[in-house]
């Protein structure tokens, strides 16, 4: 399936009880107490889902919340932290990082660079969108800061990634989001994931 230029989308790995990300987050558990298993899919059966992957590696920028980035809350103590993904993330362009605190953008390998932006979701999106240009944005997470875009309408598209299991306990979706309506336009199954695509209902 083809995405058209200037979409805003999200992609995310959901587990069947609704969770993208379990409980109790730390150095350990970057995604929560088995968080990580949602993401299978994309390690364990990589080329069976590469049209999924290639989705969402495509944008020209992304947001995402603080805690998406990173353990650490509050004021920033040093410039140690540079995220979970080592030297090179995989991102490839700027990133917005949504934060009440505010930081110097970090520039990593690869051809990211982390953006802090203290000033809310929309000059964050204003931001990205710049950045974009013609190309295509993503909102990559967590739960919280797709749930704010989703409420706010800005979100023109959704892959969830549907991992056969159930966690239990941690970040859920949709939770608040009594409203939103989705129209599924395509889906890829196997056995680790089924990838629905959805157009957000206006």
């Amino acid at each position: 399936m083809t995405f058209n230029d200037g979409l805003v989308t999200a992609n995310l790995s959901i587990s069947l009880d609704g969770f993208v990300a379990g409980a109790n987050q730390s150095l350990e558990d970057p995604l929560g107490e088995g968080g990580e298993r949602l993401h299978d899919w994309m390690f364990k059966q990589r080329e069976a889902n590469q049209s999924i992957v290639d989705q969402i590696l495509a944008p020209r920028a992304y947001i995402m919340g603080r805690n998406m980035f990173g353990p650490i809350r509050g004021d920033w103590p040093d410039d140690a932290w540079n995220g979970w993904w080592g030297d090179d993330p995989p991102y490839h362009g700027p990133v917005f990082v949504l934060t009440h605190h505010p930081r110097d953008p970090v520039a990593m390998q690869g051809g990211t660079t982390f953006h802090f932006v203290t000033t809310g979701i929309d000059d964050a999106l204003a931001q990205a969108r710049a950045a974009a240009g013609s190309g295509r944005v993503s909102v990559a997470g967590g739960a919280s800061t797709v749930r704010q875009y989703l409420a706010a309408g800005r979100i023109d598209r959704i892959i969830l990634s549907i991992s056969p299991i159930t966690l239990g306990a941690g970040e859920r979706l949709f939770d608040g989001l009594d409203d939103l309506a989705l129209k599924p336009v395509d889906v890829l199954s196997n056995e680790l994931a089924t990838h629905i695509t959805y157009d957000v209902v206006r």
